[in-house]
């Protein structure tokens, strides 16, 4: 067949189709199903990525998604026999660090669906709660990442490079599903400083600023994105580190209920007209009829009513602040 400058459009247009498809077939028949059905794909161009040439986000999204099952890093996948069909690792570095794209979004956007598809396979009565936790995002071989700081491990008792990665989960009580998270480093112990020259009408540039915030401030704001999102919980869980009075009353203006660890400190609970530590609030405690090793008090701080185990104390408070009454479910860790 004779190529005229008449079929050349044409041309172009079929090979167009052809390689978009190609890069649509990147994921496993049985992964592309579950993609169809969480539209990972779509939820891609709600949170605004897009390219104006070259590969496309889906494309190599899909690739950086594979390589998880793969077992493989970039490097390697390069150096495999089909690793010239593969785009250069600038490429994929360029679309990972766009400060353009919302991947918060794109998680929320994505949980929000996944979430959807497990309720309806439970019933509808079902307690589900958001879970609040922090964890070492170890970077120690690193030198010129960007905002790298120095933490402390209180489990090991050692140093760390990296960063503090603050997630809100949700879960059913067997299901755990990531909503959202923040990584943050540290104005005092910090190693490098924020990149020069970011748009700061951007994702990326309001993420930096959020990663120099306190844990206790950024928490709030992620509660309201989830919301928003029209995820529901009815309680939110959260350690020792976390549980204190100022979050409490800004969790409970959103009208959720916290469960979390106390720390065995000098607080005093205050149960009739005494004030009592959290050791002797542990023996003030009564057993509860029919339950073993399930102990109940009612004392307030005020007005408070609580279910004590041998490990923790469960407990729902209505506790005064500025003249109003709010309630408060809190998990009281037993000092023995």
């Amino acid at each position: 067949m004779k190529v005229t400058k008449q079929s050349l459009p044409y041309r172009r247009g079929v090979l167009s189709m052809i390689e978009q498809k190609q890069q649509n077939n990147q994921l496993p028949a049985e992964i592309q199903i579950t993609w169809n059905k969480l539209e990972a794909l779509q939820h891609l161009k709600t949170a605004v990525f897009k390219k104006n040439f070259g590969f496309t986000c889906s494309y190599l999204f899909q690739l950086v998604f594979v390589l998880l099952f793969h077992h493989k890093n970039w490097f390697r996948l390069l150096e495999s026999e089909k690793g010239d069909l593969f785009p250069g690792k600038d490429t994929v570095y360029r679309f990972l660090n766009h400060s353009g794209y919302a991947w918060r979004r794109y998680l929320t956007l994505l949980s929000c669906t996944t979430i959807d598809k497990v309720q309806a396979l439970t019933s509808i009565n079902r307690v589900s709660v958001f879970v609040v936790d922090d964890s070492m995002f170890e970077r120690n071989r690193s030198k010129v990442v960007e905002m790298l700081s120095r933490f402390k491990d209180h489990a090991t008792g050692c140093y760390y490079k990296g960063f503090r990665m603050l997630t809100l989960g949700w879960s059913d009580g067997h299901t755990f599903i990531p909503v959202d998270f923040s990584l943050l480093a540290s104005l005092k112990s910090q190693i490098n400083g924020m990149m020069e020259g970011i748009d700061k009408r951007t994702s990326g540039y309001k993420r930096r600023l959020e990663a120099l915030l306190p844990a206790p401030e950024v928490i709030p704001a992620m509660i309201d994105r989830v919301i928003q999102s029209g995820m529901s919980a009815s309680y939110v869980l959260m350690n020792s580190w976390f549980t204190h009075a100022p979050l409490i009353q800004a969790i409970r203006t959103r009208g959720l209920d916290v469960i979390g660890m106390v720390k065995a400190d000098n607080k005093r609970y205050l149960v009739g007209q005494r004030r009592l530590s959290l050791q002797e609030l542990y023996h003030t405690a009564t057993p509860v009829r029919r339950k073993k090793k399930v102990f109940c008090v009612p004392f307030t701080q005020n007005c408070l009513r609580v279910s004590l185990s041998s490990w923790c104390l469960c407990a729902t408070a209505r506790i005064k602040s500025s003249g109003s009454l709010y309630c408060v479910r809190i998990c009281l860790e037993a000092a023995h």
